[in-house]
């Protein structure tokens, strides 16, 4: 119960609302409670006293007591209604909000589907555990001590009889329970499955299509879901027998309270209203006994439904700013790598002794076969991963030591491939800097020369770009993706082969844009074309995680090592009249 409890804390901001409906809820019982009692006293005015005044007395009584409860119901079922979706939003935005929070590391062992599930599925489950589950105890145990204490004082005997279905209840409860448990753990898993599936079809239906992969899809989707079917079969089989074993035993006692009970009228022992009331207690508590099994059974289900939730949420970020950080408010740019090594698996080191060092405003760039470690470098920069040994250096200060946020708010990444969040163009490019003004957002796409084609658009700047930016070509998305770090005005920028997507005239035009931009920046290249590192200050060349050559162009073409090999592995571009313009050495398995 330790991780029902733990859900608990979302109510604590809404304890008033809570208390309230409790004491609407607490009447509404004991309202039920006097019932039975009024409809002795009416039954015995109407067969033992035959008094008419009593009788139209007590009817009216009734009614007024029944519009009263309804509305005690009303006020607390829409009280406790508001306050359950109102813990549900704000543990979803708790959940987010953690997911947000979380290393690189998390997210490239956890696919994205898994995640999903238990945003949404996981979620809706618990979502009727958070108040629901909590006030029905509350108010069946009102209910049921309530009517318990009364017949105990109409009629002891009769009692005893009642009490003897609650063992087995008990019993049937706690053997079934454990089963359900496991079996809802079962589906909601499968169900993560089966979205796993259906994100990676959807996120990649362009190959599915080209491919015509459908029908394979259909299958692999068909047959997570037939599992998590055969599973629900299951669970269906344990929790339908629970609701006829409850009725069966509830009948099988009110049939001998209404023997043992006639038996006690017959011989003066009891009246025909007591009988009554007796006989309305008795299925008064018929429910709450029956409730407790059935919330015992959800309670289990919540719970498998809670473990996996709190799987994610117990899972702390491996990377974080220290707690007295170094906050840079201007960094310089000044970049070192000592001795840094970094491994992903420590079977299969990724880095070993990468040292180089790049000064304020110098562009550097990073070139190597597939597989050499840039992007990992990159990755090391932001911070996304650690060094398993060594440092990584910004303006002197160990990066570990740095306030994350401060400095990642001065770091801009252009990538090769785009995506583009499916909001607007304007939302896109104000993403580099939410506070800039129309002016600054225009500027900002002009000098990426993306402005011309965003006015083609029907709607210009507010025009939508589709999810993940599927309405725009690929030199569009990343001309935006140019723009949005334009605006964020970085000291460090980090270009992985930014104009990769651009046609000749385009990328002409983002060139002196972003000679422009890299002008008194620290800048980072990773070259896929050796034409775009020519008037790099320095060329880092990598192979297998380690720093083999270092220099400008000129002096690694004479060197004759890797880098010279690289070049001379030429593959000219048509109609592009010098080589060196037009080498690109992405066919030839350099990444």
């Amino acid at each position: 119960m330790k991780d029902f409890v733990k859900i608990l804390k979302y109510a604590r901001p809404y304890r008033k609302a809570i208390i309230f409906a409790f004491v609407c809820l607490t009447l509404t019982s004991a309202i039920n409670l006097i019932l039975p009692l009024i409809v002795r006293n009416i039954i015995n005015a109407v067969v033992v006293l035959k008094d008419n005044e009593v009788l139209n007395s007590l009817t009216r009584d009734v009614v007024v007591i029944i519009l009263f409860q309804a509305l005690l119901a009303v006020t607390h079922n829409y009280i406790l209604g508001f306050v359950g979706h109102r813990m549900t939003a704000d543990f979803r935005i708790e959940f987010f909000s953690h997911i947000q929070s979380l290393s690189l590391g998390f997210f490239q062992n956890r696919r994205v589907g898994e995640i999903l599930s238990r945003m949404s599925n996981d979620i809706s489950v618990i979502q009727n555990a958070l108040v629901a589950i909590p006030m029905a105890v509350l108010r069946q145990t009102i209910t049921l001590l309530g009517a318990l204490a009364i017949i105990f004082y109409l009629n002891w005997k009769l009692t005893g009889l009642i009490l003897l279905v609650l063992p087995p209840l008990m019993l049937f409860a706690r053997l079934f329970g454990k089963r359900l448990r496991a079996l809802s753990e079962r589906v909601q898993d499968q169900m993560a499955r089966a979205v796993v599936v259906l994100e990676e079809v959807v996120s990649s239906i362009k190959i599915v299509k080209s491919y015509t992969r459908e029908p394979y899809e259909r299958k692999r989707f068909s047959a997570e879901i037939e599992t998590a079917f055969d599973d629900s079969v299951r669970k269906l089989k344990i929790s339908s027998s629970f609701g006829p074993f409850v009725l069966c035993l509830t009948f099988l006692v009110s049939t001998l309270l209404i023997w043992y009970g006639g038996i006690q009228v017959m011989q003066g022992a009891t009246t025909p209203g007591e009988l009554a009331a007796f006989f309305l207690y008795g299925l008064i508590m018929a429910g709450p006994i029956g409730t407790f099994v059935r919330l015992y059974t959800q309670v289990q289900e919540t719970l498998g439904a809670v473990r996996r939730v709190y799987e994610i949420l117990d899972s702390k970020p491996t990377i974080v700013s220290p707690e007295n950080p170094v906050r840079l408010k201007r960094i310089e740019g000044r970049i070192q790598f000592e001795d840094v090594s970094f491994a992903y698996q420590e079977s299969s080191p990724v880095l070993t002794n990468v040292a180089f060092d790049i000064q304020p405003g110098e562009t550097a760039a990073l070139v190597g076969p597939s597989g050499a470690g840039k992007s990992t470098l990159i990755k090391l920069l932001h911070r996304f991963f650690d060094p398993t040994r060594g440092m990584v250096k910004v303006d002197g200060h160990d990066l570990r030591t740095l306030d994350l946020e401060t400095y990642l708010s001065q770091v801009a990444l252009v990538p090769q491939e785009t995506l583009l969040f499916g909001g607007s163009v304007r939302e896109n490019i104000l993403y580099g800097r939410l506070d800039a003004s129309d002016e600054e957002l225009v500027e900002a796409a002009k000098n990426a020369n993306a402005h011309e084609f965003i006015m083609r658009m029907e709607k210009g700047y507010d025009t939508l770009v589709g999810e993940k930016g599927v309405k725009l070509s690929g030199g569009e998305r990343q001309r935006i993706a140019i723009a949005r770090a334009l605006l964020k005005n970085p000291r460090v920028l980090v270009l992985d082969e930014a104009t990769s997507s651009l046609d000749n005239r385009s990328e002409s035009l983002i060139q002196e844009a972003l000679e422009l931009l890299m002008t008194n920046r620290t800048t980072i290249i990773i070259a896929h074309r050796l034409s775009t590192v020519h008037n790099a200050d320095k060329i880092i060349v990598l192979d297998k995680g380690c720093v083999v050559e270092m220099g400008k162009h000129q002096e690694l073409i004479k060197n004759e090592k890797l880098y010279h090999t690289l070049y001379t592995m030429k593959m000219f571009e048509p109609q592009t009249p010098p080589p060196e313009e037009a080498l690109d050495i992405t066919s030839h398995g350099v990444n």
